[in-house]
């Protein structure tokens, strides 16, 4: 028997004792028009069950039809996680119930997936890391269940529940990894940088928006430890629908001292699903895991089998787009970043970001640096991904472009991603609203020379003897009279025009 109070071993300590295993399964909305087996709109945002029919339903005598379009995009998916496609495959129905499933079975693939045996590599800290992929399979995705009164958002507590069946019937992708281990320490950013690069792979397919904050990817987090140096798999822990790259990296590194304290202190894991808090960073237990056969799969009677042709596979590989490993190695020496610069980029989660800045018009330096620097440590403070933090590449290349033409410095600049992240407008907006706007009039300049000159006048007698270094002194004080909008560089020539 197990407990779930024994606390927290440290990270530190976790390693020392055991060896981690992941196993990764990702969940892929496809941006298809319709459904995975009905004609029904899949638009975000939509009235609840107002993208409902009979067939994603589950109503008697409605007859499900392979989404042709769905099935290109698992086979492009597969493809570019060098798997195997099958030359048949078919669903099957994989029985259980829950309020929010509208036949009490999910169509799936179960022993037939449509893609099979891939790998894909990623770097962490300069060392590569391969994941193979076990498996990647069509599905459809389950309706929303909202539970309403109480404190967790859950249904223990909750007043009473409402159902919204729009998302139901969805295409889903689920990309399952086979075990991963050796990773050590670097396994919480092994995991984060998995799903980060498949993000990245997904957008670059042109498949699915994944948008994790709308659940458009979703990531189920498995976990065991072992006793280290044993070379086994210990009991797994399945983490579900973990929202975000940040509570990946979280979740894998709580579960690994969860697990150690429990083991450590003589007792069991159980095999069961876990519920992942994103404002506490703790997981709490959900149900006992299921095993396949609890499932009851069998075929799936009113859907044919899918076969498709080895033309149109080799069709498909032939118009993949570049792979991201490729990418980044061009990018890279595009930009001319370091290794450890590109390196930080990735793991930031900012790659897409920065190239879309650049390619608004920012400097590839200026861009990494606002995005990197300022952005991110906002985005950290908020606890969101750089991605969903309000900013976007146009207006970040829009603040650098009045940084370049002498309207704004850095800290004015720092103020403008404030009025952005506030809603207060454009760049320029809100630099003409807050009056942030760099002071470069001689008159005005010249007097706040003077006063910092009769201020500091030992200061200024060390520039008169030749010491120019000491200027700093007296810039910063004009900048403190002039709230940061002087023209820093006009500043230090007055001074050095005066005294010198």
């Amino acid at each position: 028997m197990t407990t779930q109070s024994v606390g927290l071993l440290s990270f530190e300590e976790a390693l020392e004792k055991f060896d981690p295993a992941l196993g990764l399964e990702v969940h892929v909305e496809l941006n298809t028009a319709s459904k995975m087996f009905c004609g029904c709109a899949t638009e975000f945002g939509a009235e609840p069950n107002s993208q409902v029919c009979p067939t994603c339903l589950g109503l008697p005598g409605a007859m499900p039809v392979v989404n042709g379009k769905a099935v290109e995009s698992a086979i492009r998916i597969g493809l570019a996680l060098n798997c195997e496609i099958a030359e048949w495959c078919r669903f099957a129905r994989k029985n259980y119930f829950y309020p929010d499933m509208p036949k009490n079975f999910q169509t799936s693939q179960y022993d037939e997936p449509i893609a099979f045996d891939g790998f894909t590599e990623v770097e962490v800290d300069g060392t590569t890391y391969r994941i193979g992929i076990e498996r990647a399979h069509m599905e459809e995705d389950t309706g929303k269940s909202l539970h309403v009164g109480g404190s967790t958002g859950r249904i223990h507590g909750a007043d009473y529940s409402l159902v919204d069946y729009n998302r139901a019937g969805i295409p889903l992708i689920e990309i399952v990894t086979k075990p991963i281990t050796g990773t050590g320490a670097a396994a919480p950013l092994v995991a984060k940088a998995y799903v980060a690069q498949l993000r990245d792979l997904l957008l670059a397919l042109g498949v699915s928006d994944v948008r994790m904050e709308q659940g458009s990817l979703r990531c189920d987090v498995n976990l065991s430890l072992a006793p280290k140096g044993s070379g086994t798999l210990g009991t797994r822990t399945e983490t579900k629908n973990v929202n975000s790259l940040r509570s990946v990296e979280r979740a894998v590194r709580y579960e690994m001292q969860r697990h150690a304290a429990v083991l450590d202190a003589g007792e069991t894991i159980l095999q069961e699903t876990r519920h992942w808090h994103e404002d506490t960073g703790v997981t709490t237990s959900g149900r006992e895991k299921s095993d396949a056969e609890d499932y009851r799969y069998f075929p799936e009677p009113d859907l044919v089998p899918v076969a498709p042709s080895r033309e149109w596979v080799e069709g498909l590989r032939s118009g993949l787009p570049e792979a991201p490993e490729k990418r980044r190695a061009r990018l890279q020496a595009e930009w001319g970043f370091s290794d450890l610069e590109m390196r930080d980029t990735v793991g930031a989660g900012a790659l897409g970001l920065v190239e879309e800045t650049i390619a608004a018009g920012a400097p590839p330096a200026a861009a990494r640096k606002w995005w990197l620097a300022d952005l991110a440590r906002r985005a950290n403070d908020s606890g969101v991904e750089l991605s969903a933090l309000g900013v976007s590449p146009a207006q970040v290349a829009a603040v650098q472009s009045l940084v370049d033409a002498g309207t704004l410095n850095d800290k004015l600049a720092r103020q403008v991603f404030e009025g952005l992240l506030a809603g207060e407008g454009t760049p320029e907006e809100i630099v003409a609203t807050r009056g942030l706007a760099i002071v470069s009039d001689d008159g005005a300049l010249s007097a706040a020379v003077d006063n910092a000159i009769a201020a500091n006048p030992d200061v200024a007698d060390k520039i008169r003897d030749g010491k120019h270094a000491a200027a700093g002194a007296l810039i910063g004080a004009v900048m403190k009279e002039m709230r940061g909008q002087a023209d820093a560089g006009r500043v230090r020539e007055l001074i050095l025009e005066k005294l010198s």
